[in-house]
């Protein structure tokens, strides 16, 4: 038999996303598999904010901010607001990037390990469950996991430029001329930056996502794990749904963890700063939280995606 373009499951053709409801019902009613990935994500995430935030409330302490100013900014008056933002980033860079300098490396390095060894186990349970056979490599998704981070690394880097090109068309040049800046290109001109960055980062992740389970299953390298992800030729165009849908997923947490944030301001004459406070934290881990579960979604749609491949292979090899 001549094998028919695309990937045939157990009911015909399988798409990406066909079956994404039932995967959400299948991670659901495991959740220990979505308590295994926040465990490992809380295991570096809590320290890791323990430190950014001592480092940020021990700057903020001690660098000689003009608070007022900052409490009478307005959008105005953008002139005067530019100005004392200027001022204060002024200010605190220096101590900032002094911080930086040995905190960073640190917490990249911790979160390469911690999500290596997180990831294995949660891959190895998903094996469990599914029948597939995955072997334990850590040291392997400890490299895939270093080369994710410079990809994305590059693609903040594009971000930041993408901002300050914003800035110069909608801010710098206009000034230059005698003009005032245009405060709603700008915002509009980083708003179209962050969505096109998140989206193409949507579509060229997916190498990097696929390449561990890879590794895992076929006993690769790192960089044969990579080699063996850009050549799912078949399976290319769904892993880039699934991930598109889980950006689409992770936009619409962020939009619903806004208008959460803001459910309280109608009371704010009558809301303490104290309910304010935990009102923020609990919207915070309930983010966090809804964002594990899909991460783990994600990974089962690529297990099951992954596994209806074989069989299609088996099957057609079988014919």
């Amino acid at each position: 038999m001549s094998r028919e373009v695309g990937v045939r499951g157990e009911h015909g053709q399988v798409r990406g996303t066909q079956s994404f409801v039932h995967t959400l019902s299948w991670c659901w009613k495991r959740p220990g598999l979505t308590a295994l990935e926040i465990a490992w994500r809380w295991v570096i995430g809590i320290p890791a904010a323990y430190l950014a935030w001592r480092e940020a409330t021990r700057i903020w302490s001690a660098a000689p901010v003009d608070v007022a100013a900052l409490q009478r900014m307005t959008f105005l008056d953008p002139m005067s607001a530019a100005k004392t933002l200027s001022a204060t980033a002024h200010v605190l860079l220096p101590p900032v990037l002094d911080v930086a300098k040995w905190l960073a490396p640190v917490l990249v390095v911790a979160w390469i390990i911690v999500s290596s060894l997180g990831r294995t186990v949660v891959f190895r349970r998903m094996g469990h469950l599914t029948g597939a056979s995955i072997r334990m490599r850590p040291v392997t998704l400890m490299g895939l996991q270093a080369i994710r981070m410079i990809a994305l690394g590059a693609s903040f880097a594009a971000w930041f430029w993408c901002l300050r090109a914003s800035t110069t068309v909608a801010v710098a040049i206009p000034m230059g001329e005698g003009r005032e800046p245009n405060l709603v290109l700008l915002c509009a001109l980083g708003i179209i930056a962050t969505l096109g960055m998140f989206t193409l980062w949507a579509i060229v992740s997916w190498v990097f996502s696929i390449a561990p389970l890879l590794a895992m299953l076929r006993n690769l390298g790192a960089f044969a794990a990579l080699r063996s992800a850009l050549g799912l030729s078949e399976l290319k165009a769904k892993l880039v749904e699934i991930n598109l849908v889980m950006g689409i997923v992770k936009i619409a947490l962020v939009v619903l963890a806004m208008v959460f944030s803001a459910c309280p301001l109608p009371f704010e004459s009558i809301a303490t700063p104290d309910f304010m406070a935990h009102w923020y934290i609990a919207v915070g881990v309930w983010y966090l939280v809804a964002s594990d579960f899909f991460h783990v979604v994600r990974l089962a749609a690529y297990v099951q995606l992954r596994r209806a491949y074989e069989s299609s292979d088996s099957a057609l090899s079988g014919s």
